[in-house]
């Protein structure tokens, strides 16, 4: 009787728990990124270097991948609305204190509360949303969280860059308090009449600690691994060890006890399991993409970072005009075919980067993000119905913080790699594009002329020519290499159940 109650619950006003719940999914993934940019000022403020200033990311990232996949068991033992509104309003008090916070060692460990209390948000949202909205309409549910999931980490620095230039850096975490309040308050007043079904399962301790510790290691590791050059630091080599324990020891648990804190029997589902290696693949090529193209933009070619953020901005714009369409007609196209053309255009605004030189114009940037949008808004929604196509309604909130979990984890892995694979192929680039610059070669000494003759003014701007240009190769090798891969999805998507069950 529950079951049924719950299938056919339904809030008073379905637009307003909508924009509640999208609002309050919005504003933990904005958090991810709208402080990137305020880090210096933030580090410069409270007295610390700009190493350490990143601890404010790193922090938030931990905290938050370790309390994802817990989402499942903590919306078992009190409720998805009790669940969304608690962490809503928690969100809330800990952004309000990282505001006020008058030391980095208060900063980090408020941030940390931040983060560990927004993990369940998203994935608590999702499945809120699919609750509310009849099986027909369930893909306008997923459109609707699309977006939140590309245009949240667009605008999160540029929002934090306009915040913390015309006002102070505590702002970025001030905004939050008054669209989190109106969250939770029309949140609560639309959906505290939806059954719940809780139950009192005993807490497994260890495979808490065990993911506590093998996440947490393994995320600084990964947020670490360039800035200490990886396995040739101690901290690194010490960090992934633990990590590799914890995990392992955190999978054999989890699947032997009989109450694991993370289901991960769930992967026994075909769906589920292709679904979360295209969202795991496509996101950190997504990741990857959003990361490299502002960092060159802005180390290479002289944007500021609020340029280089608009520049980036426009693959907002199609999946927010594409989301009426796709939720009201995508359940009558086959998921895989949609997952599809995501990757065809994805990895064809990828090859058209890879055409880029030194001399591209802004306009030009702007319109392969354009382009690149159309395959973002046919990305997220098919491949999140891969995943739960399979799903029992009362497994939709545990199964989206595992994918939402794997998601966080491929964006970790997509920032370092991404990073090092840009700065090693340009030092490899480098390296042979100088092999033959000598005061002896012709054409150097011709280039030294045109820069104002042989002295060392004009060796500098050689040097930064051949670094520019190093960049650029490598910038040219990174997007050819995500080309291909995201081609290559196209292979894995089609390997999905053709039916996808409501």
């Amino acid at each position: 009787m529950m079951n049924s109650q719950q299938a056919l619950f339904r809030p008073a006003n379905l637009v307003l728990a909508t924009i509640a719940i999208s609002l309050a999914s919005f504003m933990q993934v904005l958090d991810t990124t709208i402080a990137n940019v305020a880090l210096p000022t933030i580090a410069g403020n409270l007295g610390v270097s700009s190493e350490q200033g990143t601890w404010v990311i790193t922090s938030f990232a931990v905290c938050n991948a370790i309390t994802l996949p817990l989402t499942g068991w903590l919306s078992r033992r009190v409720g998805e609305v009790k669940l969304f509104i608690g962490v809503v309003l928690l969100f809330v008090i800990t952004s309000f204190l990282c505001g006020i916070a008058t030391s980095m060692t208060e900063l980090i460990v408020f941030r940390c509360m931040q983060g560990a209390v927004a993990g369940p948000l998203y994935p608590i949202a999702q499945s809120l949303l699919l609750a509310i909205y009849p099986p027909a309409k369930r893909g306008m549910a997923l459109a609707i969280l699309s977006i939140v999931t590309v245009v949240a980490p667009v605008a999160g620095p540029i929002l934090g860059g306009w915040i913390s230039y015309n006002y102070t850096w505590p702002w970025i975490f001030f905004i939050n308090i008054p669209f989190g309040l109106f969250a939770a308050v029309f949140a609560y007043q639309q959906m505290k009449a939806k059954p719940q079904i809780t139950s009192r399962l005993p807490i497994d301790y260890i495979g808490l600690i065990s993911l506590v510790i093998g996440v947490g290691a393994l995320q600084i590791v990964l947020d670490k691994g360039n800035d200490l050059d990886w396995f040739e630091s101690n901290f690194i080599i010490f960090g992934s060890v633990i990590a590799v324990i914890g995990i392992a020891f955190f999978i054999i648990w989890e699947l032997t006890d009989v109450n694991p804190i993370v289901n991960l029997k769930l992967f026994i589902n075909r769906n589920f399991s292709i679904g979360c290696f295209l969202l795991i693949c496509g996101y950190s090529g997504f990741f990857g993409i959003n990361l490299l193209l502002p960092q060159w933009l802005q180390t290479q070619m002289g944007y500021t970072a609020t340029w280089a953020g608009l520049a980036a901005a426009p693959i907002g714009f199609i999946p927010i005009l594409l989301t009426p369409f796709l939720g009201r007609y995508a359940h009558y196209f086959d998921m895989r075919l949609l997952a599809s053309l995501a990757f065809i255009a994805i990895g064809i605004s990828c090859f058209m980067r890879a055409g880029f030189n030194t001399q591209v114009n802004y306009q030009h940037i702007a319109f392969v993000q354009l382009f690149m949008g159309l395959g973002v808004a046919l990305f997220f929604m098919p491949v999140m119905s891969i995943i739960l196509s399979n799903i029992k309604q009362h497994q939709i909130a545990e199964a989206s913080g595992l994918a939402a979990f794997l998601r966080t984890l491929g964006g970790s892995f997509s920032a370092s790699l991404t990073s090092w694979i840009w700065t090693r192929n340009a030092s490899l680039h480098h390296a042979y594009l100088s092999e033959s610059i000598t005061p002896y070669d012709p054409t150097t000494q011709y280039a030294l002329n045109q820069l104002g003759g042989q002295s060392v003014e004009s060796y500098a701007k050689l040097e930064n020519i051949v670094n520019t240009q190093a960049y650029m190769l490598s910038t040219i090798d990174y997007f050819n290499m995500l080309g291909i891969a995201f081609i290559l999805l196209i292979i894995v998507a089609w390997l999905a159940s053709p039916r996808q069950k409501q």
